[in-house]
């Protein structure tokens, strides 16, 4: 009989670590994250004692340039969950900047667009 998914500790470690990093957490309480959302480290450092590693280590990625959250997650080899939820502690910390993609109501409308495409066209 094979043996069950799960029932070897490193196995069970994939799934328990990301829940212990987390304390339990899928998402943050007062932040929402996508996808594309910009992170970058902020350049004072002095309250960043007590982090868990993998939150310094977003610190580190972030701090010479804008990452993705979406690229954190994979340079970082975990769920993106996990990563909104750590970008979210550190913000709350004052640690990261964050950029979210604009929302629908900074968009252009069609209109708009079909009138610089025509713009162009003249040209």
């Amino acid at each position: 009989m094979p043996e069950p998914r799960g029932h070897d500790g490193e196995e069970a470690g994939r799934y328990l670590r990301p829940y212990a990093i987390t304390g339990g957490r899928t998402r943050h309480s007062q932040h929402a994250f996508t996808l594309i959302t910009l992170v970058v480290a902020r350049s004072v450092r002095e309250s960043a004692s007590g982090l868990e590693p993998e939150a310094d280590r977003i610190l580190e990625l972030c701090r010479d340039r804008a990452m993705a959250v979406a690229e954190i997650a994979a340079l970082l080899d975990l769920p993106v969950s996990v990563v909104k939820v750590l970008c979210g502690d550190l913000l709350d910390a004052s640690l990261i900047l964050v950029q979210s993609p604009p929302g629908q109501e900074s968009r252009p409308s069609v209109e708009l667009i079909e009138r610089v495409m025509d713009g162009i066209r003249q040209l």
